[in-house]
């Protein structure tokens, strides 16, 4: 934050209640070009930031009310310091040449202004982050002036969100959205809103961030003090046996079952493999290239026996840019096309809860740390940067020494009494 300047006619409210009421404001010149004004009203005054640009015209903006009869509270009602510190925000965008926003700039605004600049730099995730804004965000606080958001009113929001129904997909056309409403008596469906919560006000802390950093807005102090609930965002990694995945591939139909497969054997995202191309196959590395991923930097991808043979069988006899894998009717995998045939495939398969197309990814990775497969191998087929989000999933499915210690180590009790019961599906 800036230094503030002081001026003993506009420090303090005892000092400016000695002012003549004026139209002309008080002015304090911050720097060249740049002044504060103080208007004195009938009973209170009124702050003004003005500033002349390089062709000497003259801008001006109403700041707020001063603190002459209530306190201040850096949003509506600003102290001297207060309001220096939003003119100096009014400064820095003219200074820039932008215009300032007409009117109060709601939260719409500012998640609009986000997605905006994200999809400008080519962040993944705009859609989903725009759906959840929209469902989620935009009904309770979109019209509210983001410099009247109040610590209460974001951290009510949250918390009514984490207690709220869950949405439930519906069809495009459906009038109304359906719910679910949550057994609060239910530790893991509780933990899951609460993690959801987290996320769509991680979506919002964004759009706000970007919103002050614009200089839309003078502090971020109201959002800072919302935290986020603690304690579940834990790892929850479903996975699937490999009689389950026999029987999953089985299930689905010819075109869909190799991208099941594709999945399975090199652990690409849905998006990942709907873009690949005969060149991204290099037949004598044994390898695929992800060129456009989540984390948009390219990554080779090793495969075994099998996956080579199924990309050799995908490829064969197709030009270099040719998609490896199509539709039956050779149009491509549109970009919502893989849930409803893989929700088919596993009610076939008798596989409950259905699987996802993440599912796959995360049994191919839960296969390998079974396998003993060090985590930065892991990490790098996956994709990630580092071996925190690869450790924080799957290092509890890894060999190790503490656990192979312990079932070697630990004497039978003689407490459980053996049983001819077999687990089916292992």
């Amino acid at each position: 934050m800036a230094r503030s300047v002081k001026d003993p006619r506009l420090n303090t409210r005892t000092s400016r209640v000695t002012l003549a009421a004026r139209r002309e404001p008080y002015w304090h010149v911050i720097s060249t070009g740049c002044a504060i004004g103080y208007r004195r009203g009938a009973k209170a005054g009124t702050w003004i930031a003005r500033f002349r640009d390089e062709g000497g015209k003259q801008n001006y903006e109403a700041l707020g009310a001063a603190d002459d009869i209530r306190d201040a509270d850096g949003t509506s009602c600003l102290s001297f310091a207060q309001a220096q510190e939003k003119a100096r925000t009014f400064f820095a965008r003219k200074g820039r040449g932008e215009e300032v926003a007409k009117g109060p700039y709601t939260t719409t605004m500012a998640l609009n202004d986000y997605f905006k600049a994200r999809e400008r730099r080519g962040s993944k995730g705009v859609k989903a982050d725009t759906y959840a804004a929209n469902a989620r965000i935009i009904p309770e606080l979109g019209n509210i002036q983001i410099g009247r958001l109040s610590s209460t009113r974001i951290r009510n929001w949250h918390f009514d969100l984490a207690s709220g129904p869950k949405l439930i997909r519906t069809g495009k056309f459906a009038s109304k959205q359906a719910v679910s409403v949550v057994d609060a008596t239910d530790a893991e469906a509780v933990r899951a809103r609460r993690s959801t919560a987290n996320r769509v006000l991680t979506i919002l802390k964004a759009a706000l961030n970007h919103a002050f950093q614009e200089g839309k807005v003078a502090s971020d102090e109201p959002w800072r003090k919302v935290k986020p609930f603690r304690g579940v965002d834990a790892a929850v990694i479903r996975y699937l046996t490999t009689v389950e995945v026999e029987r999953l591939v089985n299930a689905c139909p010819r075109d869909f079952r190799n991208l099941v497969r594709g999945a399975l054997l090199t652990g690409c995202r849905y998006g990942e493999l709907t873009r690949l191309q005969v060149r991204d196959f290099d037949v004598r590395a044994k390898t695929i290239v992800a060129r456009v991923t989540k984390g948009q930097k390219p990554r080779q991808i090793a495969l075994n026996d099998e996956g080579e043979a199924l990309f050799n069988q995908l490829t064969a006899g197709k030009s270099s840019t040719s998609r490896i894998f199509n539709r039956e009717d050779g149009d491509k995998w549109g970009s919502s096309h893989q849930q409803r045939p893989l929700v088919e495939a596993s009610r076939i398969a008798a596989i409950e809860p259905a699987a996802t197309f993440h599912t796959l990814r995360h049994t191919y990775a839960s296969l390998l740390a079974m396998a003993g497969v060090p985590m930065g191998v892991i990490a790098a087929q996956l994709g990630h940067s580092d071996t925190r989000m690869t450790e924080k999933h799957y290092a509890h499915l890894a060999p190790s020494y503490v656990a192979d210690t312990i079932r070697a180590s630990l004497p039978k009790l003689g407490i459980v009494t053996d049983s001819n019961i077999v687990r089916m599906g292992t």
